[in-house]
């Protein structure tokens, strides 16, 4: 864990990506708007600091000597990093920070891309789950995972797919930015749901199966000097599957963790609306009422209405608001 293995492309893109969001904040704070802290800390330490660990650090050193540390990187990169970049609102920010209006200059560009169809067919959530779900089948029982070990740029290309396929899933589900493809919240529930028996059902296959996934690459290996040490492959095999089986249902319970704290919190501010409306009609009503009585004072009048049964509702009548209630107008 203490070795590096720099990848120059992964870590220049990265390094940009972490600038600008940082350079966006830094617009935001000059201007004297604010940003909540715990957005920038998801993106840039969480996220950002997930992916150079990542690709960076002492997994990336060994994703190619062991099934098992690739699989924990592949976790991490389309669980984990998906998850803190969509908690940091990187569009939000970009809205707030770019120059121009909504009718021309670089904000427009961006809400024309957000809004383009594109955009929505990217994030229809019935497609978006069949591309998190089938890619893994595809990436180890395909030529894929082997020519990823082959080849650098295929092995990069592959750390940018599973960051990007994660995006696509998890961003509408449980990012807070104004992009297409959100649903209910007992749908996004559904689709969490359906990703759980995928990582176990995928796991209990790998440590199943007989044939040794990308086996003449980690055969060679061990037939060199890291031979001494290596385990056999099988058990390699077996602990990769493991690992995706379990680390899948634990992040998981993360990201039910985290759905649940946004619905709860969107159900309050709707309570809060409603308590809102309820006191503007409330008010509304009183004045009416004493522009009716000759101007005469609210409490009187609201006395006299309460014996003729038409006052309007106090506090303790109020109809609840639980549930997230909404008022129409």
């Amino acid at each position: 864990m203490t070795d590096w293995a720099i990848d120059p492309f992964l870590f220049i893109a990265g390094v940009w990506v972490t600038g600008l969001y940082l350079y966006g904040v830094s617009v935001l704070k000059r201007r004297g708007d604010s940003w909540p802290i715990g957005r920038t800390i998801s993106f840039v330490v969480l996220g950002m600091g997930g992916f150079f660990l990542a690709t960076q650090g002492g997994v990336a050193m060994y994703d190619t000597v062991l099934l098992s540390t690739h699989m924990v990187q592949h976790m991490v990169l389309s669980m984990w990093v998906p998850l803190a970049l969509a908690l940091g609102a990187p569009v939000t920010l970009a809205l707030r920070t770019l120059p121009g209006g909504t009718r021309s200059g670089p904000k427009k560009w961006l809400l024309a891309v957000v809004h383009s169809r594109v955009a929505k067919v990217l994030s229809f959530a019935p497609l978006t789950l069949a591309l998190y779900v089938l890619s893994p089948w595809a990436l180890y029982f395909t030529g894929w995972y082997d020519a990823s070990l082959d080849s650098t740029y295929v092995h990069q290309m592959m750390h940018v797919h599973l960051v990007l396929i994660g995006t696509l899933f998890f961003w509408p589900l449980l990012g807070v930015d104004p992009v297409p493809g959100r649903v209910t919240y007992p749908l996004r529930l559904l689709l969490l749901l359906l990703t759980l028996p995928f990582h176990a059902f995928l796991g209990i296959t790998i440590m199943g199966q007989e044939t040794i996934i990308g086996e003449e690459h980690y055969s060679a290996l061990r037939d060199g000097p890291m031979g001494s040490w290596l385990p056999s492959m099988a058990d390699d095999q077996n602990l990769a599957g493991a690992i995706l089986w379990a680390s899948g249902d634990a992040i998981g319970l993360l990201f039910f963790a985290t759905l649940f704290v946004q619905w709860v919190r969107q159900s309050m501010q709707e309570a809060k609306q409603v308590d809102r409306a309820l006191d503007r009609e409330e008010a509304r009503l009183a004045a009416q009422v004493t522009t009716e009585q000759g101007g005469a004072e609210p409490e009187p009048v609201r006395a006299a209405a309460e014996r003729t049964g038409d006052a309007p509702l106090s506090e303790p009548d109020r109809p609840s608001s639980a549930g997230g209630a909404t008022i129409e107008s």
